[in-house]
């Protein structure tokens, strides 16, 4: 299939639209643990991005603002951004009826725009985010246009090796892959969504950037999925899902650590 990038935007905007709803309602996102007090953030992150109290956080394509929220219930000044006018809606009634302040702007991540008398000292984006983008030059300079000068970037995402042995493409060429299938959730399979999703190697991912002025200063690849949301995955020990090709473990997510020069 051949579309502009227009197209493909409205694809999938409409596709997480008809996401939400089911989303809220499953165990998976656990949206009642989360109004009793639970986070929904995972070892990973949580090490990654350390102590955020009284930091201004920007975190990109937030779906409906569970992990915002989690955020802003450790002390950050949340924004969450995201394509889906349906999940910024669902969003903030959360975030009203758990009682915490965060804002949330529906924008295509891509010509998201902040306002630099509010430019934020932390950037984070986590777990199945750039697949839906296809252009990371353009993503990178979000990034880096939204930091301070010194601000913090933080990314945690599936690593793109199991996708490849999922029979995925590792390499951009340019196009997306057009999926048709149920969400991931334990009450989606009749969720059918069409949806457009990008390949992006490691080292396009850094190498944008490197490029849009962010300094990296760590990357990380973990043996483990904190999520059980790929076919094949055991839970060797508690919320740590690994896959083993040939016998060995394969890498399921990395994080990537920077810094706005």
């Amino acid at each position: 299939m051949h579309g502009s990038g227009d197209d493909y935007f409205a694809m999938n905007r409409a596709g997480w639209d008809a996401r939400v709803d089911a989303h809220i309602a499953s165990r998976f996102y656990d949206v009642a643990g989360f109004l009793a007090g639970a986070t929904s953030l995972r070892e990973i992150e949580l090490a990654e991005v350390g102590d955020v109290a009284g930091k201004r956080l920007l975190h990109l394509q937030c779906h409906f603002g569970l992990d915002t929220l989690s955020w802003a219930r450790r002390g950050a000044h949340c924004t969450g951004v995201d394509l889906s006018p349906l999940a910024i809606e669902r969003a903030r009634a959360l975030a009203a009826q758990a009682g915490l302040a965060a804002e949330f702007v529906c924008s295509n991540v891509l010509d998201y725009r902040a306002d630099p008398a509010a430019s934020f000292d932390i950037v984070f984006t986590s777990y199945g985010a750039v697949c839906w983008l296809p252009d990371l030059a353009r993503w990178a300079e979000v990034v880096a246009r939204s930091l301070v000068p010194g601000g913090r970037f933080h990314m945690v995402e599936f690593h793109p090796l199991h996708d490849l042995l999922a029979g995925c493409a590792y390499f951009n060429t340019g196009l997306p892959d057009i999926e048709r299938s149920g969400t991931y959730t334990e009450n989606g399979a009749d969720v059918v969504t069409t949806l457009a999703v990008w390949a992006h190697p490691l080292s396009e991912v850094i190498t944008a950037l490197v490029g849009a002025g962010i300094r990296i200063e760590r990357f990380t690849e973990y043996p483990f999925s904190p999520y059980d949301c790929f076919p094949g995955l055991v839970e060797r020990e508690p919320s740590r899902f690994v896959l083993e090709y040939r016998g060995r473990q394969v890498p399921m997510v990395y994080g990537i650590t920077g810094r706005r020069a």
